[in-house]
């Protein structure tokens, strides 16, 4: 009894098998129109299937727009930092580009100054309290730079080599508060006539040079370029300190003062040359400097 059971379910196994295989033949052919039970049991399907794509598709539209947001995030930060990576570009390369301009306008003055021994040297400190006094610049003994040396930009004069040790030197500028700081000019006046003074201070309201002892009958036009008179021999002749702007008579009325726009940007000194004449009046070497 038990091997019949056994037998009637391989038979209706095989039989529902068969069965099935025969729909699938059938369901595969192809027919312009489908039967009810194929058309009953495809909507059911279709209605499953579109119970469960709805939710599944906006959870996947959902995250897909997290993704789209932090990429977006990525990017932009990204963004940002090229912008600000562009904005530090722009800084820097304006002032690689202010300083190749001042450094072309030292290179060019020193064509002019072929009568001079000159060497080049960079500002490397200021002290904010003491701006318009002294700057330390990157050369000193190892380079023959010498007390009392002038120093210069590519504008004009702006002072004197004050103190030097083996690598680097202080400068007094012409601003500088100093009584004994005082520095022999000249300028031409009428008839190609050679008018003498001293630079004596600074004037920081005028933001002018003091050009002091100028005969008080002395005319002089604004505008008038006054250089390093030379007489010292200190300092070589002709560097540009600066231009008349007004005059102004002293106290005691016998003589004027003559206000001097300066030829140099006190504030801003970069780039500097420190110049010695090579040649003196006489011919003569005058590499060893000289008392003021």
């Amino acid at each position: 009894m038990p091997q019949f059971f056994l037998n009637k379910r391989l038979i209706i196994l095989l039989i529902s098998i068969i069965l099935l295989v025969a729909l699938i033949g059938y369901s595969l052919r192809e027919r312009g129109h489908l039967s009810k039970p194929e058309q009953f049991l495809n909507d059911v399907v279709g209605f499953g299937q579109t119970i469960i794509a709805v939710p599944a598709n906006s959870v996947k539209d959902f995250f897909e727009s997290i993704s789209d947001i932090q990429n977006t995030y990525t990017e932009n930060k990204k963004l940002k930092a090229r912008l600000d990576q562009l904005s530090q570009l722009s800084s820097e390369v304006s002032v690689l580009k202010d300083d190749n301009e001042k450094l072309r306008k030292i290179l060019g003055k020193k064509d002019d100054l072929s009568a001079y021994t000159t060497t080049q040297a960079t500002v490397i400190a200021r002290n904010p309290d003491q701006w318009y006094e002294h700057i330390k610049i990157n050369k000193g003994k190892t380079s023959g730079i010498k007390e009392n040396m002038a120093v210069i930009t590519s504008e004009g004069f702006i002072g004197k080599v004050k103190s030097v040790s083996a690598l680097y030197s202080t400068v007094e500028l012409l601003s500088a508060v100093n009584p004994k700081n005082r520095i022999s000019a000249k300028l031409l006046g009428n008839k190609n006539k050679s008018i003498y003074g001293t630079i004596e201070g600074y004037d920081e309201t005028e933001r002018a040079l003091l050009l002091k002892g100028i005969p008080y009958d002395l005319k002089m036009k604004k505008g008038a370029s006054v250089y390093t008179s030379g007489l010292a021999d200190i300092f070589p002749e002709g560097l540009p300190i600066g231009t008349v702007e007004k005059l102004v008579p002293d106290e005691n009325g016998l003589t004027q003062t003559a206000y001097l726009k300066p030829s140099a940007d006190f504030y801003d000194i970069q780039h500097v040359m420190v110049v010695k004449s090579s040649v003196n009046k006489d011919g003569l070497s005058d590499l060893n400097g000289g008392g003021q």
